[in-house]
């Protein structure tokens, strides 16, 4: 519950909090596809909590991302269905790739202000996009929300506050989504996922305000700091796959 928290304050303002919180039910014993499971139902209560307190600040876009939202988690569901058929290991070689070039983007692009900007991408092309990340976000997981954010930063245009405001609203989709296929495959440890997910509310909540209060100028250096501590995190495990390409 302790992690829990923690993974959710982080969460909110970067994304990643996944990578937390998975390691320790595993360290606790708890089967893989199960610590997927379970991690999606404490991560779904807590990023609905936190998806509540934008929007009621007005920073959601609902009508822009509804599309998204439904590729995001047609996406969640195929990956989520998939992850308890397949072995996911060859996945935790890509995300320390994925999220050293989302170190360097946030390092290397200029500064990013509350306004929004032209967007690169159409709603059809975000779509697709958000599809793919919605399906990894189901099929394992930890740091989908960093990488939504990039995504809307990057090609949808919108301001660091913003994009994770409207992070929220589509990884809330791929997390249910994610929730409800491993449901059905009897996968999620109930108990202990209600008592995790009381505390990423709490976490959630707090990191949501931070990020509202300091905006970009506080969320931007903890999404770097955030990427290169997951790399770190994922490297450090000797049979991680990219290990062998050496």
């Amino acid at each position: 519950m302790a992690v829990a928290f923690a993974a959710g304050s982080v969460d909110a303002l970067a994304g990643g909090g996944g990578l937390l919180t998975i390691p320790a039910l595993m360290a606790a014993g708890i089967p893989p596809v199960a610590a997927l499971a379970t991690n999606k139902l404490q991560s779904a209560v807590g990023t609905a909590s936190a998806f509540l307190t934008f929007w009621r600040a007005g920073h959601v876009d609902l009508r822009r991302f509804a599309l998204p939202a439904a590729g995001a988690f047609a996406g969640s569901v195929a990956g989520a269905t998939a992850v308890q058929h397949v072995n996911p290991a060859f996945l935790t070689g890509l995300v320390p790739v994925l999220l050293i070039l989302m170190a360097l983007y946030y390092v290397l692009a200029p500064p990013m202000g509350e306004v929004d900007r032209h967007p690169r991408l159409g709603p059809v092309g975000l779509t697709l996009i958000l599809t793919v990340i919605g399906f990894y976000d189901g099929f394992f997981g930890p740091g989908a929300g960093s990488f939504i954010t990039t995504a809307l930063v990057a090609l949808g245009g919108l301001g660091l506050v913003r994009a994770i405001a409207n992070t929220k609203l589509l990884n809330l989709a791929t997390n249910i989504a994610a929730l409800l296929a491993m449901i059905a495959g009897g996968q999620v440890l109930w108990l202990l996922g209600a008592g995790m997910a009381m505390a990423n509310v709490a976490g959630n909540q707090v990191g949501a305000r931070l990020a509202m209060r300091f905006g970009g100028r506080g969320v931007r250096p903890l999404l770097v700091i955030m990427s290169i501590a997951l790399t770190a995190k994922l490297l450090a495990d000797p049979a991680n796959p990219l290990w062998r390409l050496f």
